[in-house]
């Protein structure tokens, strides 16, 4: 069964086109991988995908395990299992990690059902122990005052504890060392199962030398152009992006 089915896709913010037709299928328990230019439009497939406001769908649809999601609050995706890591993750101030984690947990949860406290916290500090993340941690806003690893690190935290079943890393890459790097590749590497589907969006070969992927699609223009074995990143790192269209 695909993770997540992506059909004859248009979308555009305001008045401007950006996806047109494209088609994408993630079965489950694989990760595949998108790359692509400057704006081609892997960005805002991902925004789409998670019910971004400012983004119009035209035509088309995405299903999720077979359901439609297209017309739902970003909420409700995420209740079904849809995880986005952001590109640039937002600050909450105020709000501690544990709070904010726990909050999202508690709120799968049916109406009366309250998660377990010890539970949670023993589950929160294994995870950040495979990350690498001090428990000081826990008592910080969410992503205030962080290095670009750290908000990343937070974002693969998240992931980890929410469990979902389909997960977008929308160049979760960006802004790392190699060190940081390798800690979130991972992170990731530790959620594959085959109860999930994942898609990675990134501009390099480098993120997927630790995630390897069991397919890459290129994007250009709005929809998949190419799309083939792991070895296809190689190419691309090779020879441009100017050799798909050549």
């Amino acid at each position: 069964m695909n993770t997540l089915s992506i059909r004859h896709l248009y979308a555009s913010i305001g008045e401007k086109p950006i996806l047109e037709d494209l088609n994408l299928d993630i079965p489950q328990g694989e990760v595949h991988a998108i790359m692509g230019k400057n704006g081609s439009g892997k960005s805002t497939l991902a925004k789409v995908i998670a019910g971004h406001p400012d983004y119009t769908v035209t035509s088309g649809d995405v299903l999720l395990h077979g359901e439609s999601i297209l017309g739902m609050d970003p909420q409700v995706r995420a209740r079904l299992g849809f995880f986005l890591a952001f590109q640039y993750p937002m600050e909450i101030p105020g709000v501690t990690i544990a709070n904010f984690i726990r909050a999202a947990l508690q709120a799968r949860l049916p109406e009366g059902e309250e998660l377990e406290a010890t539970d949670y916290y023993a589950e929160l500090y294994a995870k950040m122990d495979t990350l690498g993340i001090p428990r000081s941690f826990t008592a910080r806003s969410v992503n205030v005052g962080f290095s670009g690893g750290e908000k990343k690190r937070c974002e693969i935290l998240q992931m980890m504890m929410l469990k979902p079943r389909c997960a977008l890393l929308d160049e979760t890459d960006s802004g790392l060392d190699i060190d940081a790097l390798k800690v979130v590749a991972s992170g990731v590497n530790a959620l594959r199962s085959s109860e999930i589907g994942m898609l990675v969006i990134t501009h390099y070969q480098r993120l997927l030398d630790y995630i390897v992927p069991d397919r890459v699609h290129v994007m250009a223009a709005g929809k998949i152009v190419l799309s083939g074995e792991k070895d296809l990143a190689l190419k691309l790192e090779a020879k441009g992006y100017d050799w798909v269209s050549a």
